[in-house]
């Protein structure tokens, strides 16, 4: 089963000394910084470039949604291929040792650096009342949650309003572009895959200086992400004729109906 996840470019290039003055001395950790932003403009970049010369589905039956259907299709069989050889294994076993207060604690903990960028969002949204609350969720679970250990927020009726930077570009009208389907990351479209790469300059696990302790979270998030849908996959398995199509649909058909339910919402 491909991965639904998260989800997922430091900033930009000097100026002229002329301009800006005397150079500034870049300390290492500024550099370490600046080399992990470059590589991932740079995957990115990759990943669009090859995207676009997997070439083109044509014919009757090609959906217009999904020009890039050869190249997603043989991406996600790769993903599959890696979620049943390694992920999967290693989420079940996971979800079978780990006790279910530590696997809520570390779901909470993840949640709640999630939650710093949704109301990063639903600000950019003008979504208030959800800012406020998302604001507020961060603040208690922080502070009285113990990093988000706890969710104290949703025990008090304060729950987690969902959003994400490529929402926020579909919301203000960037049409959704091709459909896409990301190593590892699976479904997406190419304003969503932009938006993962804004978000990723924000990433509190990703911009991690300390390497061993980067990887290890990211390890983890990923691996209690998995876990989560260990059920929804048999599902999938079971009930889809052809696997890929009817991911495609139900992605597109969620990420579209978030979008509409907040312009309707506006009207109102």
């Amino acid at each position: 089963m491909t991965l639904f996840l998260s989800r997922h470019n430091r900033g930009p290039l000097p100026a002229q000394a002329s301009l800006q003055g005397p150079p500034r001395l870049l300390t290492p950790a500024s550099q370490s910084r600046q080399a992990k932003g470059g590589w991932r403009a740079r995957s990115l970049s990759g990943l669009l470039l090859c995207a676009a010369l997997a070439g083109c589905a044509t014919g009757p039956t090609a959906d217009p949604r999904d020009p890039l259907e050869r190249y997603n299709r043989e991406m996600q069989l790769f993903n599959d291929a890696v979620d049943e050889a390694v992920v999967k294994p290693v989420a079940t076993g996971y979800a079978n040792v780990t006790p279910d207060p530590i696997r809520t604690a570390i779901s909470n903990f993840f949640g709640n650096l999630n939650d710093v960028w949704a109301t990063i969002n639903t600000g950019l949204q003008l979504r208030v009342e959800d800012t406020a609350i998302n604001a507020l969720r961060v603040g208690m679970n922080t502070f009285f949650g113990m990093a988000g250990l706890i969710d104290i927020a949703s025990e008090m009726g304060l729950y987690r309003n969902q959003a994400d930077f490529g929402q926020t570009l579909g919301r203000w009208g960037v049409p959704p572009g091709p459909y896409l389907v990301l190593p590892i990351f699976g479904p997406s479209t190419l304003r969503d895959t932009v938006g993962m790469g804004v978000e990723a300059k924000g990433d509190m696990v990703g911009t991690l200086d300390n390497v061993p302790n980067r990887n290890a979270l990211t390890a983890l998030r990923l691996v209690e992400k998995r876990a989560d849908l260990l059920r929804a996959g048999t599902v999938l398995d079971e009930a889809a004729l052809d696997k890929y199509s009817f991911s495609r649909e139900i992605f597109l058909q969620r990420r579209q109906s978030v979008i509409d339910a907040q312009r309707n919402r506006d009207n109102e």
